[in-house]
C-alpha cells in the first residue's frame, strides 16, 4: 500500500480558523442564540491538535497559547471593561457579578479547544495553565481596575441592610466570594481589599448608633438593641461574609456599643444593674451577662455590682436583726436570732439562682456571691456573731421539739443551707466551739431528736472544712453510741454482784477527755443513796479497764426524784446538785444556807443557783425566809409539803449561766495553740525564713479556721523564741531559724 502524507497547516491559515472561532465564542458568550455545530466544534478542535502536535518546524503550540491569552485579553479590553465602567453603586455589582460569570463561561469553552495545549504544553514549556491565564487576566485588567468602586458599593449596600432596607444579599455573596476566587482561595485580596474597609465602616455605623442609644435608651432598651444587632451581623456572616470575618466583625461591633459605654450603661441611675437587681429583672440581666461576657473585664465589672448588691443587701438583715433585737420582748426568746438565720438562707437561695440561672453558673459569680456574704456574715448580729447564732439555729433545729414536723428531706437541705453559711465566715473555730458546746447539751440531756440527722451534719461540714473541724464532735456522738452498751454492762455486774447494788436506777455515761467541752468539777458530798452508785460504778469500771481514770462531773447528771406532799406526789426532773440540796430534807424539814452548804461542800454561786431554783423560781419547792426573790447567805429553807402542780411530772430548770464569755476565752486559748503548732510545722520545713515570709504562710494556713491577727502571731513568735523552739539569725535579725 502506498503510504499518504498529512498536509501541514500553516500558522498563518491554522490561526485564520481559530479567531473564527473565538469571534463566535465571544458572540455566544455575549448572549446571542447562537452556539457550535458539531462540525464546527470539531473543526476547530481538530485544527489546534494538528498545529500542537505537527513536527518542528511547524509546531506552532507557543503561537496558539499565546493566540488564547490574547483573546482574553481582547475580550475584557473592548468588551467588559467598558460594560463595567458605564455603571455604578448595586447596577456595577450586577454588571461584575455578569461579568465573571461570563468570564468564567469563556475560560471553561477555551479549556475544550485548547485541550491538548493545557494537557502537554504548558508542562513541557513550564508556563501557567490555560485556567490561571484566564484567572490572572481578568484580576490584572478588571479587579484590580475596579474594586475599590465595587468595596464602596458593597459597603453602602451592607449599610442600606443595617438601617432595615431589603437588599439582594445573593448579588452581595457573589460578588464578596469574587475577592477570595481572585486569591485563589487565598485570603490576601477578600481581607486587604474589602474586609478592612468594611470592618472600619462598621467601627464608625456602630459609633453614630451607640452615641445616640447611650443618650436616649434605658439599659435594657440599650441592651435590646445591641443584642439584635449582634445577631443580624452573625447573620450577615451567615449568608454573605467570610466565615472568619465574624470574630473581627463582633468585636468591633462590641468594641464601640458595649466597651466604649460599659461603666455609663451599668451605672445608668434608674435602669443600669444595681437596679435591675434591686428589681429582680431577670431577663434583663440574663441579657446582660449575655453581651458583657463577650468582653474583656465585662463580666468583672458586672459581677461586682452584684457582690455590692448583695453584701448591702445583707447588712440591712443584719440592721433589721439588730432593731429586732433591741425592741423584743423576753418572750420572744430567739426568735429575732432565728429570723436572721433564715432570711441569710432566703437571701443566698435568691442570689445563687441568679448566679446559676442569669449569670450561667460562672465561677466569677459564686466568687463574687461568697465575697459579698463575707461581708456581712462576720458582722456582729446584736451582740452576737454569725458563729453564735448558726450554732444555735442548728441547735434549734437538731434537738426535740425543733425538727420533728420536718421532712428528712427538709433537715437535710437545711443543713446545707447552715454549712454553706459556715464557709462564709471567716472564724469557723467560733462556730465549732459553741456548735461542739450545744451538741454536748442535746447528747448528755437527750435533746436530740435524731442521730441520724447529727452525724448527718458532721458529715457535711468535715467535707467543707476538713477532718479536724470535726474530729471532736464526732468522738462525742461515738460515746453517746457507745452508752447502751456500757450500761449493759454495768447492769450484769449489779446482777453479778448483788452486795454493789445501788439500790436506785442510775445510768452514767462515760466521755472521752479532750472530744468534750471542759466542765467544772466539784468535790460534792454526796447523798448516800447516791453515794452508793457512785462507788459500784467505779468498782466496775476500774475492773473493765485498769488505766483509765474517771472524773465525775456532777453539774451534768440529772436525777428524777419522787416528792410526796399533801395533795399528790409529783416526780422532779432535776439536776444532780439539785436533786443532793432536796435530799438533805428527808433528814430534816428545815435547814439554814450555811448547813446546806457544809453539806454539800458546793460553791457559793452554784448554792445560789441551786436553791433559787427550787424556792425563787416557777416551782416553790422549798419555801426560803425571808421570802424574796434573791438568795442570800443569812437565809434558812423549808420543805414546802402544800407543793402542788397540775402536772404528775415537772422538769425544774436551774438558772441559765452566761458561758459565753467562757466560750470566747477557750476559742482565744486554742488559737495561741493552733498559732505555735502551725509556726513550728512551718519552720520545721522550712528551716529558714524571714519574718514577713514565716507571718504570711501562717496566717495563709490558719486562714482556713479564723483569721489571725498578725499582733498575735507576732507575739507567739516571741514566745516560741523564748521556748527554744525557734531563734533569730545573728546576721540577720529578721530571719529565723528552727532549732532542731
Amino acid at each position: 500500500m502506498e503510504e499518504t502524507e498529512e498536509k501541514t497547516i500553516e500558522l498563518e491559515e491554522g490561526m485564520e480558523c481559530v479567531q473564527k472561532g473565538l469571534n463566535k465564542l465571544k458572540i455566544i458568550i455575549e448572549g446571542e442564540p447562537e452556539s457550535f455545530t458539531s462540525d464546527e466544534y470539531v473543526m476547530l478542535y481538530t485544527t489546534i491538535y494538528n498545529m500542537c502536535t505537527q513536527k518542528a518546524p511547524h509546531d506552532y503550540s507557543q503561537q496558539l497559547y499565546d493566540k488564547c491569552k490574547e483573546a482574553v485579553e481582547d475580550y475584557i479590553i473592548t468588551i467588559v471593561l467598558p460594560s463595567l465602567n458605564k455603571k455604578h453603586d448595586e447596577f456595577l455589582l450586577k454588571e461584575l457579578e455578569n461579568r465573571w460569570a461570563s468570564h468564567k463561561l469563556m475560560v471553561k469553552w477555551l479549556l475544550k479547544f485548547f485541550r491538548y495545549l493545557d494537557k502537554f504544553f504548558i508542562k513541557r514549556a513550564e508556563v501557567p495553565a490555560l485556567n490561571e491565564v484566564g484567572l490572572s487576566c481578568f484580576r490584572d485588567l478588571v479587579y484590580h481596575d475596579v474594586k475599590g468602586r465595587v468595596t464602596d458599593a458593597v459597603i453602602a449596600l451592607i449599610d442600606q441592610e443595617r438601617e432595615g432596607e431589603k437588599i439582594d444579599r445573593v448579588l452581595l455573596k457573589n460578588v464578596i466570594d469574587l475577592y477570595i476566587d481572585m486569591g485563589k482561595g487565598r485570603m490576601d485580596y477578600y481581607v486587604n481589599d474589602f474586609e478592612e474597609a468594611m470592618l472600619r465602616d462598621s467601627a464608625c455605623h456602630y459609633s453614630r448608633k451607640a452615641s445616640t442609644w447611650i443618650v436616649e435608651d434605658s439599659c435594657p432598651e440599650y441592651m435590646l438593641k445591641a443584642e439584635e444587632c449582634l445577631q443580624k451581623e452573625k447573620d450577615r456572616v451567615s449568608h454573605y461574609l467570610h466565615s472568619s470575618t465574624e470574630t473581627k466583625l463582633l468585636e468591633k461591633m462590641q468594641n464601640q456599643v458595649l466597651i466604649t459605654y460599659t461603666n455609663q450603661l451599668l451605672e445608668k441611675e434608674d435602669s443600669g444593674c444595681r437596679a435591675l437587681l434591686k428589681d429582680e429583672k431577670v431577663e434583663d440581666l440574663t441579657r446582660m451577662y449575655s453581651l458583657f461576657h463577650k468582653i474583656p473585664k465585662g463580666i468583672e465589672l458586672v459581677a461586682e455590682i452584684f457582690k455590692q448588691h448583695v453584701a448591702a443587701e445583707g447588712m440591712v438583715v443584719v440592721q433589721q436583726a439588730a432593731d429586732a433585737a433591741n425592741n423584743k420582748t423576753e418572750s420572744s426568746g430567739d426568735s429575732q436570732e432565728q429570723d436572721f438565720v433564715e432570711k441569710a438562707f432566703d437571701l443566698h437561695d435568691k442570689y445563687m439562682v441568679y448566679v446559676k440561672g442569669c449569670f450561667a453558673d460562672n465561677s466569677i459569680f459564686h466568687k463574687a456571691l461568697k465575697e459579698a456574704f463575707e461581708v456581712f456574715s462576720n458582722k456582729s448580729v446584736a451582740g452576737s456573731s454569725t458563729a453564735e447564732l448558726l450554732a444555735s439555729y442548728c441547735d434549734n433545729t437538731l434537738k426535740k421539739g425543733g425538727s420533728e414536723q420536718l421532712s428528712d428531706d427538709v433537715i437535710e437541705d437545711t443543713l446545707d443551707k447552715v454549712v454553706k453559711l459556715v464557709t462564709y465566715i471567716s472564724n469557723k473555730d467560733v462556730f465549732a466551739e459553741f456548735y461542739r458546746k450545744k451538741l454536748s447539751r442535746r447528747l448528755l440531756f437527750d435533746r436530740s431528736a435524731n442521730e441520724e440527722h447529727e452525724r448527718l451534719i458532721l458529715s457535711k461540714l468535715k467535707q467543707q472544712c476538713g477532718g479536724q473541724f470535726t474530729s471532736k464532735m464526732e468522738g462525742m456522738v461515738t460515746d453517746l453510741s457507745l452508752v447502751k452498751e456500757n450500761q449493759t454492762h454495768f447492769q450484769e455486774y449489779i446482777s453479778n454482784n448483788p452486795a454493789t447494788n445501788p439500790g436506785i436506777d442510775m445510768t452514767v455515761t462515760v466521755l472521752t477527755t479532750g472530744f468534750w467541752p471542759s466542765y467544772k468539777s466539784c468535790d460534792l458530798n454526796l447523798p448516800v443513796e447516791m453515794a452508793k452508785g457512785v462507788e459500784s460504778f467505779k468498782e466496775f469500771y476500774q475492773k473493765k479497764t485498769k488505766h483509765r481514770k474517771l472524773t465525775w462531773i456532777y453539774s451534768l447528771g440529772q436525777c428524777n426524784l419522787n416528792g410526796k406532799y399533801e395533795q399528790k406526789t409529783i416526780e422532779l426532773i432535776l439536776g444532780t446538785y439539785q436533786a443532793a440540796a432536796l435530799l438533805l430534807f428527808n433528814a430534816s424539814d428545815k435547814w439554814s444556807y450555811f448547813d446546806i452548804k457544809s453539806e454539800l461542800n458546793l460553791a457559793d454561786d452554784d448554792l445560789v443557783r441551786v436553791l433559787a431554783s427550787v424556792s425563787c423560781a416557777k416551782y416553790k419547792i422549798l419555801n426560803k425566809e425571808p421570802s424574796g426573790r434573791t438568795v442570800s447567805s443569812t437565809d434558812h429553807f423549808e420543805f414546802n409539803s402544800q407543793f402542788t402542780d397540775k402536772m404528775r411530772r415537772i422538769r425544774v430548770p436551774l438558772p441559765p449561766v452566761d458561758d459565753r464569755k467562757k466560750m470566747v476565752e477557750e476559742v482565744g486559748k486554742d488559737r495561741r495553740f493552733a498559732i505555735d503548732a502551725c509556726l513550728v510545722r512551718i519552720m520545721k520545713a522550712k528551716k529558714v525564713l524571714t519574718h514577713q515570709q514565716l507571718i504570711l504562710e501562717c496566717v495563709e494556713q490558719l486562714s482556713k479556721m479564723f483569721k489571725p491577727d498578725v499582733k498575735a502571731i507576732k507575739k507567739r513568735i516571741e514566745d516560741l523564741i523564748t521556748r527554744d523552739y525557734l531563734e533569730r539569725d545573728l546576721e540577720n535579725t529578721n530571719t529565723y531559724k528552727y532549732i532542731a
